[in-house]
């Protein structure tokens, strides 16, 4: 069937706005995906961060109450008598303190006793 001479016909500018259209919609999509994908990505690497943070405060606590432990003097006395140490307490009455003699400003070190 042929073509009426009077029909307008459709301008290939319209065409070429079509494909542009739709490259860019296409790309639009693509970029959309990606930056939804990197958003996601932040927020797991945001929740692994805070959850590591946790575990290290709950390590600390941890350590500070073994080391309190160990450090309990009834605990020490006692790991020592089941040692067999020959360590024996002493009453608070023994004790002196000593003052250092005060050092020489100029001095680098000091070999006072």
């Amino acid at each position: 069937m042929n073509r009426r001479r009077n029909e307008t016909r459709t301008p290939v500018s319209v065409f070429a706005t079509l494909i542009l259209a739709a490259a860019l919609i296409a790309g639009g999509g693509v970029l959309h995906a990606y930056y939804k994908n990197r958003q996601v990505q932040a927020s797991r690497e945001l929740d692994k961060i805070e959850r590591d943070i946790e575990q290290y405060r709950l390590d600390m606590r941890t350590t500070q109450m073994r080391m309190d432990q160990l450090l309990n003097r009834f605990v020490i006395r006692k790991q020592l008598s089941e040692n067999g140490s020959d360590l024996i307490a002493i009453s608070s009455a023994v004790v002196e303190e000593v003052n250092p003699t005060p050092a020489d400003p100029r001095a680098v070190a000091s070999a006072a006793p």
